[in-house]
């Protein structure tokens, strides 16, 4: 059984191919062929939480533990750590340990990539990050990858952040700038991703008609990074998944209660997937799922399945 650090788990996980993955995953999903029972959330002391993942499919079955420790920024620790233990469904045999904060933070990105590849409006624009955390770099990382996105604005409370994923957007090529305007960067972006823990919207009640945003940071239902009526205003609201976002997904939860929203209108991604490119805006709201590391594990371990 391998034990798989950081680095060595990313060079096993390449945006594209684990999108690739991912649309697959969705399939076995939508036909019955993968399964995963709700995750457990536990919560910590502090606002953390610790959650208990499983998923299998008829080749591979794969438990991950996470826990997410908004708190640890400012102490200088990794805000998520964790690991998924994958093995051979048939027999139990361990295929070997990724890590989870890696895998996490590259199915987010390459989940985030999907959507947009097939619902984005404008593709080809530009993109406007909020937040400068581990899921707005793999973010930029992943559109950069797969869609080709060459010009990035970086919003963020934290100014030394936001200024390095700026510069690392320059070492990979592309135009990067930081920018507090709002109007500066929707003037020009397409797409859209808010990662961050904000408990308050952090995107105006209106954008362009041609806009895709990626919701990923609001993973708790205090949590809003959009507002109500924004989500009123969209033509398409998506979720990753449908019966975890009822349950996690701030954002929505929300905008229900507020009479924004209702969720006869807020579709599962696999549902869509292969729908066509709507009209925007477009929502796509992603809390996760095992069957996400499912896919990330199949990939990863993709050698020791034949």
């Amino acid at each position: 059984m391998r034990f798989l650090d950081t680095r060595s788990t990313e060079a096993l996980l390449p945006y594209p191919a684990l999108a690739d993955a991912l649309r697959e995953m969705l399939e076995s999903k939508r036909s019955g062929q993968a399964h995963a029972p709700p995750r457990l959330a536990v919560p910590l002391s502090g606002g953390a939480s610790l959650l208990i993942m499983p998923a299998t499919d008829a080749g591979v079955a794969v438990t991950k533990l996470v826990t997410v420790h908004p708190g640890n920024a400012a102490r200088g620790l990794p805000t998520i750590q964790g690991e998924v233990v994958a093995m051979r469904a048939e027999t139990g045999e361990r295929l070997g340990v990724l890590d989870g904060a890696a895998v996490t933070a590259r199915r987010t990105a390459a989940l985030s990539l999907l959507a947009a590849q097939a619902l984005a409006p404008r593709p080809d624009g530009a993109l406007w990050i909020l937040g400068a955390g581990t899921q707005a770099r793999s973010h930029l990382e992943a559109f950069h990858e797969g869609l080709g996105t060459q010009k990035v604005f970086v919003s963020s409370q934290g100014e030394e952040k936001a200024h390095a994923l700026a510069n690392h957007a320059r070492k990979l090529g592309m135009e990067a700038s930081v920018v507090g305007d709002v109007e500066e960067a929707l003037g020009e972006a397409s797409l859209v991703v808010t990662a961050t823990t904000s408990a308050e919207p952090v995107l105006p009640e209106e954008i362009p008609a041609d806009a895709f945003v990626a919701a990923v940071g609001s993973f708790r239902p205090d949590m809003a990074e959009l507002p109500a009526a924004l989500i009123r205003s969209a033509n398409r609201v998506v979720a990753d998944d449908l019966e975890g976002a009822r349950e996690e997904a701030g954002d929505l939860i929300q905008a229900e209660r507020a009479g924004a929203l209702s969720w006869e209108n807020v579709l599962p991604l696999e549902d869509v997937i292969d729908a066509g490119r709507p009209e925007g805006p477009v929502i796509f709201e992603s809390v996760g799922h095992a069957l996400w590391d499912l896919a990330a594990a199949r990939l990863a371990f993709d050698d020791d399945l034949d």
